[in-house]
C-alpha cells in the first residue's frame, strides 16, 4: 500500500469566473487529503492563485492534480515530502 505523504500543490487559474466552479468541485471531491488551503486573487495579473497543503498517497495527489491540470486555463504543480518511517 502506498504511504501517505505531505506535500504542497500550487494552482494558477487564468479565468476565475469561468473556471472556479469546476476547480472548487474537484477540490471538494479530494477534500479528504487537503489539510489547508489559501486562495489569493491577483487582480493586477488577471488570475487567481490557490495553494494547498495535502496529506495523501502519491496516487491520490496525482489523481487530483491530473484532473485539475486537464482543465484548460489551469496550471498545477506539486511537490511531495520524502517518505518517512
Amino acid at each position: 500500500m502506498d504511504k501517505k505523504r505531505v506535500g504542497v500543490v500550487g494552482i494558477i487559474i487564468e479565468s476565475r469566473k469561468k473556471l472556479a466552479p469546476r476547480v472548487n468541485e474537484l477540490l471538494t471531491e479530494y477534500g479528504n487529503i487537503i489539510v489547508g488551503r489559501m486562495g489569493i486573487p491577483y487582480h493586477e495579473r488577471g488570475f487567481n492563485v490557490i495553494t494547498l497543503i495535502v496529506d495523501g498517497t502519491t496516487d491520490e495527489v496525482g489523481a487530483m492534480t491530473g484532473k485539475l491540470g486537464m482543465i484548460e486555463g489551469v496550471t498545477v504543480k506539486s511537490a511531495m515530502a520524502k517518505e518517512h518511517d
